[in-house]
């Protein structure tokens, strides 16, 4: 080691020693920077980076040991071969890229070793090669062991910096490492061989005009290994920075596209297989890369779709036309879909060539179920306009239109396809004038006026107007003045709803029925008339109309009948109505009228025509029916002083007619009205006759013709008056049925009679007759049950008498009534048998448990040949049908006689018994 030193201070220029050590650093630190380029490249690259590292570091190591060679002195004029002189060069390229191309192609320890070893025995050839193209007179010997030695020194000091070497970043003083090892064993070999040199002058001396000067050498070895090496470096630096800004770029790459999640971003090989994966599409299609890297993207289509096969044709269009964008359902891991949005772009090499596919999805369910909801709404908004029973469009500020509905254009009846958005509003009415109007001219005059008048209305404010055309139509448009200037209006064609409602106001002031004014116009009509008779100082005559026997018509021949009749004589009314008279009906079988006169002989004339167009007959479907009609006359001022009071006098004069034999016109006399009072004054007493306890009952014996035994009594009511005493049943039971009171009160005589006849120690049936109000009451089979329940009397001891005419006001729900009443086992009895309207009939549709014969019979059985035999036919109808037949009526023996000898099961009268309060005592002495 001493001997190198000595070599090294004593026999060399430092000056120069310093520069080779300089360029011997700058060398090997070229090198193994241009080794990381070399190992972090591929392909071409690679090599041109392998060769750029052997042709700057072999240069650079050369001129460090020509530099060193050149700051030697062996004490005699040195030179260079030049040919020797390039082939160290060669040798020292050679072996820099061969130790270079040993690291980048073997692994590890096998690497460094053979690196290291190509590297020290190049750079020792080098050497050697380098000392043989010295010229100068003498010879040269060498020491073997510091040859040895210095080769040793050389690889050694190799193997350790390539061990270091190709690491890529690392910090400054490691990054150093390989160049100081490698600078080390350069420059140990070349002083260690150096000290082992003996130089031996010999006698030729060499011309110095024909060898190399040093001095030119050493500043051309310089100057070209800095170019070389700066070279180098530069290509280094600008390779290092541009890889650095390409891995930031694909750094920042990596972050943008692995940090979308709300798009599925990733790669695909030119055969369609999955080639990378980021979170987007791994939190989109939940798959990881590890199960999904490899596979071909047809994974994410259906089946169905797989065997149309959409996903090939996919691939397909983005290889041939660069790029293939669609819409439809993909399909998740777990199997659920999702509705997306996916690009195909073809990606293509420098070369033109299609290196694979980048696709990137979005999942667009959200928005595509809103775009549904969006469609379906519109949808129906389109399906209800179109299904508007009004006809509405919307225009703009500029009067276009902007749609409209199918039912505009019908109201209107514009051609089909005349009517389009963007048309101006006087474009439109054009059209629909010109379709619609005979006459071009006069289409356009009333365009221009309906234009002109319809804009004003709208421009005003107006929200709604009626527009009546010459078809008769009538058309209510509303409009809604829009903020941009624009406005909506919607047409209705009121057409019908008009006719309606002149109907509906003809029908409040009509009949309808027959067509004649109702009682409301007829007041109104009256009070009018009674204005004018005060100024003319006239007279006003109000006339109350009601037709005899009308609601025979309707029970014998049926409403609808009936209705015929009005209407025919409705239509005779009319046309027997002279100017300034006035005829109405106010329901059923009532009709008014009114006439204004100053003679008495005008009225006689109007009411002779009224008769004349009331009396006759009446041909209804095949049948002719007799007409007639009783009138009352009410005259102002001197019957009454209004409207109401003459309306209500004329009907007491009217009723009175009807109660007439002889007259069928009455006119109106204060009697009237007092008669009127009391019978109102009496039903009103009616009413509070129980809580009075003004009401009794008195019993009619009923008794076997054959025996002479009773069967049973009929129960009569009797009204005992607070001020006027007994009131006969005959003024009080019709009236009783007129108001009402008949309810309350044939409730208090069942009940009553029950309660007596519970009490009795006999099994005596006791009958209870049954008025047609009563019959008509839905209740009235439960209000029986309800009575004998409380009072405790056998049904079997109840019977309910029932009258013909009872059944015919509503024949089908009498019949139900009384069904449900014998259901509780109360026996029903048909009385007044005989005076009714179809006697047989009725028989026929109900099972009685008796028939009562009329008391009218029976007054005459002994003198008129003709009421015996009808007695005697009613008797055998009864055996026939095996009903028992009770006689009424019954007041001498030789009637008894008579029925005992037509064997007439029972019978009532005052020959038996007459009418009396009964109790125990009484009933055991008739007994």
């Amino acid at each position: 080691m001493f001997t190198v030193l000595t070599c090294i201070t004593e026999q060399h220029d430092l000056t120069l020693v310093g520069l080779a050590g300089l360029i011997c650093f700058l060398a090997s630190h070229c090198a193994m920077v241009l080794l990381d380029r070399a190992t972090s490249s591929a392909g071409a690259a690679r090599w041109v980076w392998l060769l750029t590292a052997g042709a700057a570091g072999g240069f650079g190591i050369w001129a460090t040991h020509f530099v060193a060679m050149l700051a030697y002195d062996p004490g005699v004029v040195v030179g260079y071969h030049a040919g020797l002189t390039l082939v160290s060069l060669l040798v020292a390229i050679v072996a820099t890229a061969g130790a270079v191309a040993a690291k980048i192609g073997y692994d590890r320890w096998v690497a460094n070793i053979l690196a290291g070893v190509l590297f020290g025995a190049g750079i020792a050839s080098m050497h050697f090669t380098g000392m043989l193209a010295i010229e100068f007179p003498g010879t040269i010997s060498w020491d073997k062991q510091f040859v040895t030695a210095s080769i040793g020194l050389g690889i050694a000091f190799s193997i350790a910096a390539f061990r270091f070497a190709g690491r890529g970043e690392r910090p400054i003083l490691r990054g150093l490492a390989p160049t100081l090892l490698l600078t080390s064993g350069v420059v140990a070999l070349h002083f260690t061989a150096m000290a082992g040199v003996t130089v031996t002058p010999g006698v030729v001396s060499l011309d110095p005009a024909t060898l190399i000067s040093p001095a030119i050498m050493v500043v051309t070895i310089a100057a070209v290994t800095f170019s070389l090496l700066a070279a180098g470096f530069a290509a280094a630096i600008f390779a290092v920075r541009s890889e650095t800004k390409a891995a930031r770029a694909e750094r920042n790459f990596k972050l943008l596209v692995q940090g979308v999640t709300d798009y599925a971003i990733y790669m695909l090989d030119p055969d369609g297989k999955v080639s990378n994966w980021n979170a987007g599409a791994e939190r989109t299609k939940g798959y990881s890369a590890e199960e999904v890297v490899g596979k071909d993207f047809s994974l994410f289509y259906s089946e169905e779709d797989r065997r149309k096969g959409l996903p090939l044709r996919a691939i397909e269009t983005a290889r041939s036309e660069g790029k293939f964008e669609a819409q439809g359902w993909r399909y998740r891991k777990d199997g659920s879909s999702f509705w997306a949005h996916v690009v195909i772009d073809a990606i293509h090499d420098e070369a033109g060539e299609l290196v694979g596919f980048a696709k990137i999805t979005k999942d667009n369910s959200k928005q595509k179920a809103d775009a549904d909801r969006i469609a379906e709404v519109t949808r129906n908004l389109d399906v209800a306009l179109e299904n508007m029973g009004q006809g509405i469009c919307m225009f703009d500020k500029n009067e276009r239109l902007v749609l409209c509905n199918k039912r505009y254009l019908e109201i209107f009846r514009f051609p089909e396809g005349s009517v389009r958005p963007g048309m101006t509003y006087r474009e439109i009415v054009d059209v629909g004038y010109a379709a619609n109007i005979d006459g071009a001219a006069e289409a356009a005059a009333l365009a221009e006026a309906h234009y002109i008048r319809n804009m004003a209305l709208i421009r005003s404010g107006v929200g709604s107007a009626v527009h009546k055309y010459a078809s008769g139509n009538s058309i209510q448009q509303h409009v809604k003045m829009l903020a941009n200037g624009g406005w909506v209006v919607t047409f209705e064609d009121i057409t019908d709803r008009l006719k309606s409602e002149e109907q509906v106001a003809f029908l409040a002031k009509h009949d309808g029925l027959t067509g004649l004014p109702n009682r409301l116009q007829f007041g109104e009509s009256v009070a009018e008339e009674m204005m004018i008779a005060d100024r003319v100082r006239g007279n006003v005559a109000v006339i109350g109309i009601d037709l005899d026997k009308f609601k025979e018509v309707n029970d014998q021949h049926g409403h609808a009948t009936g209705d015929k009749v009005l209407v025919e004589l409705a239509g005779r009314l009319d046309a027997a109505r002279q100017e300034g008279e006035f005829i109405a009906r106010f329901g059923g079988d009532e009709f008014a009228a009114t006439k204004r006169f100053d003679e008495l002989s005008a009225l006689h004339d109007f009411i002779g025509r009224l008769e004349g167009a009331l009396t006759g007959t009446v041909a209804i479907d095949g049948f002719e029916i007799k007409t007639g009609a009783s009138l009352g006359v009410a005259i102002y001022p001197s019957d009454a002083d209004s409207v109401d009071g003459l309306l209500a006098n004329a009907d007491l004069a009217m009723y009175r007619a009807k109660q007439s034999l002889l007259q069928r016109v009455c006119f109106y006399e204060a009697a009237m009205d007092e008669n009127a009072r009391r019978r109102r004054a009496l039903a009103n007493d009616l009413w509070a006759s129980i809580d009075r306890n003004e009401l009794h009952l008195h019993y009619q014996v009923q008794k076997s013709v054959r025996t002479g035994e009773i069967t049973g009594y009929e129960v009569l009511l009797r009204w005992r008056h607070h001020q006027r005493g007994n009131i006969p049943p005959m003024d009080f039971i019709g009236l009783a049925e007129e108001c009402g009171a008949i309810l309350p009160i044939g409730e208090w005589v069942l009940r009553e009679a029950c309660r007596e006849a519970a009490s009795w120690n006999n099994g005596y049936k006791i009958a209870v007759n049954l008025s047609p109000v009563q019959l008509g009451h839905a209740d009235m089979a439960a209000v029986i049950s309800a009575i004998l329940a409380e009072t405790g009397l056998n049904p079997h001891r109840l019977e309910i008498e029932i009258t013909e005419s009872s059944i015919i006001v509503d024949k089908e729900k009498a019949l139900r009534t009384m069904r449900e009443i014998k259901a509780l086992g109360v026996s029903i009895a048909i009385d007044d048998f005989g005076t009714g309207y179809s006697s047989l009939e009725t028989l026929r549709s109900f099972p009685f448990d008796k028939i009562k014969l009329d008391k009218s019979f029976m007054a005459e059985v002994e003198t008129s040949p003709q009421s015996k035999a009808i007695v005697r036919a009613i008797l055998a109808l009864g055996r026939s049908l095996e009903v028992p037949v009770l006689a009424e009526g019954v007041e001498t023996q030789a009637q008894l006689d008579t029925l005992l000898e037509e064997q007439c099961d029972e019978a009532q009268g005052y020959l038996l018994g007459k009418p009396q309060a009964m109790g125990e005592a009484v009933v055991g002495k008739a007994a």
